[in-house]
């Protein structure tokens, strides 16, 4: 079984998506230009502009003759709740911020003929439950806010050049609707299509390649085709490989008849002598661009972006890129980002995911549902991992304010499980017909953690119904395979059982893309392996069960593990380091995420990830930058002996509780990131690093010397007398790297950085704007808060300001708040060109003013096509 697995996941391969481009101005079967401007004709452009909004509820919304001057202008993506206030009254599952139900309209004009064009409007994601009508009459809509799909318009819109109005009403009263925060609204981008009707429909093509070496390839590329026309049409398929400098490889041309209202699907076959693989550190990207041509003319296209690279699944060796050993250095991300909420401009996951990387990480679990087609394109071209997981909930619903506790029936609760048996097989498939195409995305999770929700596994465990010692992360089971077997073939299967809904979602997965292993995330994976669950998947996730490494490895042998779900300490990393069999992880979480709090007022987000709210680090991040990246690293920490899980025995620093770093969990423990105490307090310093050896110094006077062999914890620790100053820790041997805290004095200004100075008229581009305060001399203040305002100009809208701080209540969209660890954040976009400013003030400090260019979106090599433009 073991050799099968590899030999059929060896030639899994990778695709891109499928990305509209500028086309030929010039029609050949061969083309040997670099392919760098060429239009798509049958793509206008995002439809993200120009709309009107009310949150609100009114049947007469639909209608065509409504007087809606009064409405809310404002721009896609939008998300309602962030704009709200945080209130005890709302549930902490959703962070403390409401849903309810609000209109969308807009009006446009026909763009072309309707008797030859055929035009189609994309979304990619509303939340949720949306319904549309086009000039009065219902045409469509989406229960799942995930979900992608896709609109024909013709049959509704007035003759061209005539006004049209489009009405959306997002139904988001289930407002807790799952155990995260979710936002609410057309959150992600709107794009119209205008296609002849002899056409290649929207996500229209699919790579594969069914053999990558790092010197050849075979491509295999197929294309739908669809003839609208009322007459047989003849035209020749074209298809040119663009390799990443942007040079034409190959070719391959085809003369075809359609006949009307024919839908067919082709095949072309491409082999390259030479390949620039796609991988974490290079990733390189082909694009293949076919166009149809009827009469020496163009008249569509479709550029299909995609990488090579071949993958091996191994259930003793774990995974490989490229033929290289690679662990997964995973984090697992919601689709929030703090002050944006769930309309994520690209510059906003690019700063997140840099950071990430930074620290090592190579790969994204997406939890728990299809990301934006745009996230997936960002992880393409910055060389992250995916796993691309679907489902949350099959069956059954989950108690969205307590996990495990499956026992809710209240309406705003109600969840995906409601419609997932009428609604699931199409919503897989079309998220996986989007998105299969990205060579980021190395596997398909199909559900998260769904045992909870079927009670014979909860009940054959073992672990919830004796008296057993310990606890369920760190025990392996209480009760042998054979009798956790018996308990659960021996209970009441009840309405659904789990295996086969696993199997047949697994089969819809194959259907769609053989080229990657199925996956689902295993709470309960010593019951799960017993019942025909793990059947249905090719490879094994576990959540929070690195206990059963061995465990599983031994008595269900023969596909790969890794974890899906782990706590972000050492002792997780350590226990895959030591198990070659096990392929890696995604920690819980990479950034801090908004909701999941319940009965937790006023904290509105949980605090697990590596970097917070605002995309600053917290301690765990330092912790898997030193075990993650090969750079040297050096963080410190510090703490009063009396707060820290410490202790002195003769002179040396030791655990309160001995072992309890084995045991900690998603949070990390108090710890602080300054040097002021008072004198000759005691005090702990950590460091978190890579370095074999640090010395440490206060003042210049060493310390001593800390070793990693000598704390199996993989932290260094110094019990220091304070004293006023500085504290130096300085890597030996080949580990030259030196951190340094200084004592802070009071609050003098603000440092203020930006990530960039010069950006478009173009949503996707923001500028970050890091406050930190500091004193006289410099010196970062982080032991101490302050007030601060944003003031912009008018070239500038403030998407939001924040601190990080998971239990900070001040309205996103203040543009005056408190500091968190003498820290905030600031996210600007621009609205219109010119020397834009922005002013950073407070109480009894010096103000500070910076400066950011704002050009026009056409200078900025057309990125207006994919322009977003935030409420304001």
């Amino acid at each position: 079984m073991r050799s099968l697995i590899i030999v059929t996941l060896i030639t899994t391969v990778i695709f891109g998506c499928s990305k509209q481009q500028p086309s030929h101005d010039v029609v050949n079967d061969k083309v040997q230009s670099k392919a760098l401007a060429r239009q798509s004709p049958q793509q206008i452009g995002n439809f993200n502009q120009a709309w009107l909004f009310n949150l609100a509820d009114d049947k007469a919304y639909s209608t065509v003759q409504l007087d809606d001057k009064n409405w809310r202008a404002l721009s896609l993506p939008h998300d309602w709740s962030i704009e709200q206030d945080f209130d005890q009254k709302w549930n902490g599952a959703t962070g403390y911020l409401p849903g309810g139900i609000a209109w969308y309209r807009k009006h446009f004009k026909t763009p072309g003929d309707l008797q030859e064009q055929l035009f189609v409007l994309n979304f990619d994601g509303i939340y949720n439950h949306s319904t549309i009508w086009l000039n009065g009459v219902k045409i469509g809509g989406e229960v799942n806010g995930y979900t992608p799909f896709n609109l024909e318009l013709n049959p509704h819109l007035k003759p061209e050049g005539q006004n049209n109005v489009l009405a959306i009403r997002v139904d988001h009263s289930r407002y807790i609707d799952s155990r995260w925060y979710t936002g609410s609204g057309i959150y992600r981008d709107v794009t119209l299509y205008r296609f002849n009707k002899l056409h290649i429909p929207v996500w229209g093509t699919y790579v594969t390649t069914p053999k990558v070496t790092h010197d050849t390839a075979d491509i295999n590329l197929a294309i739908e085709l669809s003839n609208q026309h009322n007459l047989a049409q003849s035209f020749k398929v074209i298809t040119d490989i663009i390799d990443p400098n942007q040079q034409v490889v190959a070719t391959q041309s085809q003369v075809l008849t359609l006949q009307p209202k024919q839908q067919q699907t082709i095949e072309q076959h491409f082999t390259l002598s030479t390949v620039q693989l796609w991988d974490t550190s290079t990733p390189n990207l082909y694009t293949a661009h076919s166009r149809i041509v009827k009469d020496q003319q163009t008249i569509g296209s479709r550029d299909t972006r995609f990488g090579l690279r071949f993958l091996e699944f191994n259930p003793d060796k774990g995974f490989f890129l490229n033929g290289q050993h690679t662990l997964i250095k995973g984090v697992n991300l919601h689709h929030d980002a703090g002050l944006v909420g769930v309309a994520v401009p690209d510059d906003v996951w690019r700063r997140r995911l840099t950071r990430l990387k930074q620290a090592g990480v190579n790969a994204i679990r997406t939890a728990h549902n299809p990301a934006s087609a745009r996230f997936l394109e960002l992880c393409d071209e910055m060389g992250l991992l995916v796993q691309a997981e679907i489902f949350d909930e099959w069956d059954n619903p989950k108690d969205k304010r307590l996990n495990q506790q499956e026992r809710h029936d209240d309406y705003i609760s109600r969840g995906y499980a409601d419609w997932f048996q009428t609604h699931a097989e199409a919503d897989l498939k079309a998220a996986m017909k989007r998105d299969r195409n990205h060579p980021s995305i190395i596997m398909w999770s199909i559900g998260n953690e769904i045992e909870w929700t079927y009670p014979r596994y909860k009940q054959a465990t073992g672990y919830f119904d004796m008296n057993a010692a310990g606890n369920y992360f760190f025990n392996p089971p209480f009760i042998s395979p054979e009798e956790i077997k018996q308990r659960f073939h021996n209970s009441e299967e009840g309405q659904y059982v789990l295996a086969k809904t696993a199997k047949k979602l697994s089969n819809w997965v194959k259907q769609m893309d053989t080229t990657r292993p199925v996956t689902a995330n295993l709470i309960l994976p010593s019951v799960s392996h017993i019942s025909g669950y793990t059947d249905a998947l090719d490879i094994i996730g576990y959540s929070y069960r690195r206990v059963i490494y061995d465990y599983g490895y031994k008595l269900f042998p023969g596909k790969m593990v890794m974890g899906h779900e782990n706590v972000p300490q050492w002792h997780e990393w350590q226990a895959v380091i030591e198990r070659p069999f096990v392929a890696g992880t995604f920690l819980w979480t990479g950034t801090d995420y908004l909701g999941e709090s319940h009965k937790r007022w006023p904290t509105k987000a949980v605090r697990s990830g590596l970097l917070n709210l605002a995309g600053f680090e917290n301690p765990s991040y330092h912790m898997f930058k030193s075990l993650w990246n090969n750079e040297p690293h050096i963080h410190l920490t510090t703490q009063t002996l009396d707060k820290s899980p410490y202790k002195l025995e003769a002179n040396k620093v030791v655990e309160k509780k001995p072992g309890a770093w084995q045991q900690y969990v998603w949070y990390w423990y108090d710890v602080n990131q300054h040097w002021n105490y008072q004198a000759q307090q005691m005090t702990v310093v950590e460091a978190y690093t890579n370095c074999q050896q640090v010395e440490l110094f206060s003042n210049g006077q060493s310390l001593g010397v800390q070793t990693l062999q000598d704390n199996a914890d993989h932290i260094l620790k110094w019990a220091v007398p304070y004293q006023a100053g500085q504290l130096t820790a300085k890597g030996l041997g080949n580990c030259q790297t030196t951190t340094e805290l200084h004592t802070a004095s009071e609050v003098s200004t603000t440092r203020v950085q930006l990530d960039k100075n010069q950006i478009a008229v173009d949503q996707n581009q923001v500028v970050h704007i890091d406050m930190q305060l500091v004193d006289a001399k410099g010196h970062a203040v982080t032991h101490k808060e302050h007030e601060l305002t944003v003031t912009v100009s008018p070239e500038l809208h403030l998407l939001g300001t924040d601190n990080g701080r998971p239990d900070a209540i001040t309205n996103y969209k203040a543009n005056t708040l408190p500091t968190y660890q003498g820290r905030a954040l600031a996210i600007v976009t621009g609205i219109k060109p010119g020397t834009a400013t922005v002013k950073i003030s407070g109480p009894n400090i010096a103000t500070q003013m910076v400066k950011i260019n704002v050009i026009s979106s056409s200078a900025s090599q057309g990125n207006s096509q994919q322009a977003r433009l935030g409420s304001h």
